[in-house]
C-alpha cells in the first residue's frame, strides 16, 4: 500500500527538502535535543523531548492513546474510527489516510515528535529526518491495556495511564454492582458483518477483554482465547461463519457493527445486515426473538481507553438501563 505513494523519485525530493529545512532550524533542534531522553522502541533508538508540543500521530490508535493522556495531536491520519471517539479533534490537521501518511504534509507541520505503530517502520527512515520519531509494537486489539501502559511509559506518562486504567476498572465494578445476580447469566454475542461475511468476535479481542472485566459470560463458539483461535483460524480476535451457522452468534443479547474505513464499504455492510434479517435461520435466533440486538458504532473493535469507555457506557445503556 504505502510503496504506491513512496517512491524513490518521492523519497529523494522528501529528503531534500527535509535536510535544507533541518539545516535552516538548526539552532532550534539542539534547543530540543539538549532536553530530551532515550528510548529503545521497535524501530531503534530515539532521544524524545521531554515536553513535546507538536506531536503527529501516524494512525488512530496512537491518536487515540495521546488524548487518553492528555497529549493534543496537532496532525492524524483520517479514519472514521477516530470520528467514533467523540472526541474534540479541531485544530488537528489531517496528514492522509489510515495506512498512507503523507510525509510532505507531516514536513510541513514542522512537528517535534512522531509517534505511530510498528506498521510504518517502512517509513520510519524519512519520518526521523522531520522529527525524532518512536514506533510501538501492536500484537492485537486485545492487549490494548498493556500496550496503553507501555506507551505511556515511553512518553514517561505511566502515572497518567494508570489513573485512567484504575478509572475504567472503577466503572466497571459499578457495571457489575448494578447487573447484580444477571452477570452471570447475561451471556454477550459480539458480531461485525462485513460487506461480504459475518464475523464472531472472540473472547480475546478488545471488545471481548472488557467484557470478561466486566463479567458477561460469552457463547461458547466466542470464548475462545487468542491464542486457540489464532491456531485454528489464523486469526487471534475473530473468525468467519458461514449463514448455516448463525446459531454460534446467538446469545442472550447480542452487539452488532458494520462500520468500515469508506462510505462505499460501509454501505455495503449495512446492506448485508438487512439482507441478513430477512434470513429464516437469523430469524430463528434467539436473541432476534427477543428483540436485544443492538447495533454499535465501530469503537467495539477499539484500541484504547477511550473506546473502552464508551464501550462500558454501552453496557450500561443496554444492559442496566433499559
Amino acid at each position: 500500500m504505502l510503496h504506491r505513494i513512496y517512491r524513490r523519485i518521492r523519497f529523494g525530493l522528501l529528503t531534500i527538502l527535509t535536510v535544507s529545512i533541518v539545516a535552516c532550524t538548526s539552532n532550534d533542534r539542539v534547543a530540543v535535543n539538549a532536553d530530551c531522553y532515550t528510548v529503545q522502541h521497535i524501530a531503534g533508538e530515539t532521544c524524545v523531548p521531554r515536553q513535546p508540543q507538536r506531536v503527529v500521530a501516524l494512525d488512530s490508535v496512537t491518536l487515540e492513546y495521546l488524548l487518553s493522556l492528555g497529549i493534543r495531536s496537532i496532525g492524524a491520519v483520517s479514519s472514521a474510527f477516530a470520528a467514533d471517539l467523540q472526541q474534540d479533534l479541531t485544530g488537528v490537521a489531517d496528514i492522509g489516510s489510515t495506512g498512507e501518511p503523507n510525509l510532505e504534509k507531516i514536513l510541513a507541520l514542522q512537528p517535534d515528535l512522531i509517534v505511530g505503530i510498528d506498521y510504518y517502520q517502512t517509513i520510519y527512515t524519512q519520518s526521523s529526518q522531520i522529527a525524532p520519531t518512536i514506533l510501538y509494537e501492536v500484537e492485537h486489539s486485545g492487549k490494548w491495556n498493556e500496550i496503553f501502559l507501555d506507551f505511556a511509559q515511553m512518553l514517561q506518562k505511566g502515572e497518567v495511564a494508570q489513573q485512567v486504567i484504575n478509572n475504567y476498572y472503577t466503572r466497571l465494578e459499578q457495571f457489575k454492582q448494578q447487573m447484580g445476580e444477571r452477570l452471570n447469566t447475561t451471556e454477550v454475542s459480539v458480531v461485525r458483518i462485513y460487506p461480504n461475511q459475518i464475523n464472531l468476535y472472540l473472547k480475546d479481542s478488545f471488545c471481548g477483554t472488557i467484557l470478561q472485566d466486566a463479567g458477561l459470560p460469552r457463547p461458547p463458539a466466542q470464548a475462545i482465547a487468542a491464542d486457540d483461535a489464532q491456531r485454528r483460524f489464523g486469526n487471534p480476535i475473530q473468525t468467519s461463519i458461514s449463514p448455516e451457522l448463525l446459531s454460534q452468534a446467538d446469545g442472550d443479547v447480542m452487539f452488532v457493527w458494520t462500520g468500515e474505513n469508506t462510505v462505499e464499504a460501509d454501505q455495503q455492510a449495512q446492506q448485508k445486515l438487512a439482507q441478513l434479517k430477512s434470513d429464516p435461520l437469523w430469524q430463528k435466533l434467539e436473541v432476534v426473538q427477543q428483540n436485544k440486538i443492538y447495533q454499535v458504532p465501530s469503537y467495539w473493535i477499539g484500541s484504547g481507553p477511550i473506546a473502552a469507555n464508551l464501550v462500558v457506557d454501552d453496557l450500561f445503556k443496554y444492559l442496566i438501563n433499559r
